[in-house]
């Protein structure tokens, strides 16, 4: 069989499996797919990144659950209880990390060698970007500080690459200033870096508004309302001295519930809008352009948006148990 039909083949199984809600499976396609060491077309960058979205996504929401039960039964002094679910969690964590570290070297190997333009390459750098700061949500001590410094880095390459290569409204760029300013709030306890890089990323777009494309438009001006939504939040929350608050970056959920969990636009539990899910305690899914183009005259960005549903879950919220902000 020649590689094209594989590749054939390989996408059209991720997609079914997509359909059957079998996310493992479309993981394992795609990463066939991407073996194959050839650039990626947006439509198979979209499936691999939904597929390892929904897979880490629900590992993400299963550890702040048992997170939040465990906390619940030490405050009550039950040991035995808190034995058995410190277990637990530490299986859910080695399997979040095998599923970071998998798609981190397919990255790394595969995707970022074979990738032949800039927004691909950037596409690829904010998801090293989110995965690593998955790894910083429950690793700890120095395993944490190193997930965060590479995550990080992870997120300024792409950054330095969307600033020349990128406008200012291109979705992929505003959903890695999205993510970025939630891993500065979540992950680095600065929701001032995290609030000037939001409104910086805003404000850009907004000066271009005019400019955006047919076929980006309502993926852009969702995430742009996403960056206000989480502006307002996370305003609110700066002390009135303008010093930073020591903001705890680890989820704490006060129920049982991925409902309560994380910053709105990252993540995966939920029903899916091929490239948005909201959820709340983490950041993003994937973005996926189309649907026609709105008269933008005397519309706000809430009343463009008024016809996209976010679903209740499946993006991402912060961590604070006061706050939840979003991201993609």
């Amino acid at each position: 069989m020649s590689n094209e039909k594989e590749r054939e083949n390989h996408v059209y199984m991720a997609k079914i499996a997509e359909q059957a809600e079998r996310y493992d499976e479309m993981v394992e396609s795609m990463k066939m797919v991407a073996k194959l060491d050839v650039e990626l077309s947006v439509e198979e960058r979209n499936l691999l990144s939904v597929g390892y979205k929904n897979v880490i996504g629900a590992r993400r929401a299963s550890w702040r659950i048992l997170s939040s039960i465990e906390q619940k039964e030490e405050s009550k002094g039950n040991e035995n209880n808190v034995k058995l679910i410190k277990g637990y969690r530490q299986k859910v964590e080695e399997e979040l990390s095998k599923i970071c570290y998998d798609i981190l070297s397919i990255i790394d190997k595969h995707l970022v060698p074979s990738s032949g333009s800039g927004e691909a390459t950037v596409f690829y750098y904010k998801m090293k970007g989110d995965y690593f700061r998955y790894l910083a949500e429950f690793k700890t001590d120095q395993e944490r500080k190193e997930a965060a410094d590479l995550s990080l880095k992870g997120y300024e390459s792409a950054s330095a690459i969307a600033n020349t290569d990128l406008p200012s409204t291109h979705p992929i760029r505003l959903g890695l200033a999205l993510n970025f300013s939630v891993f500065y709030y979540e992950i680095m306890n600065s929701p001032e870096r995290a609030c000037h890089l939001a409104k910086q990323a805003f404000d850009e777009a907004i000066a271009e508004l005019d400019t955006l494309s047919e076929e980006s438009y309502k993926d852009s001006t969702l995430i742009m309302q996403l960056l206000r939504d989480n502006l307002t939040l996370w305003t609110s929350d700066l002390p009135e001295d303008g010093g930073e608050e020591n903001v705890k970056a680890e989820p704490e959920i006060e129920e049982p519930n991925t409902s309560q969990s994380q910053s709105l636009m990252d993540t995966v539990g939920g029903e899916k809008i091929r490239g948005f899910q909201r959820i709340k305690q983490d950041d993003s899914t994937n973005i996926n352009t189309g649907g026609g183009r709105n008269n933008l005259a005397g519309l706000t960005l809430t009343s463009v948006l008024s016809d996209r549903r976010l679903p209740s879950l499946g993006s991402e919220v912060s961590s604070s148990p006061r706050i939840q902000s979003f991201r993609k």
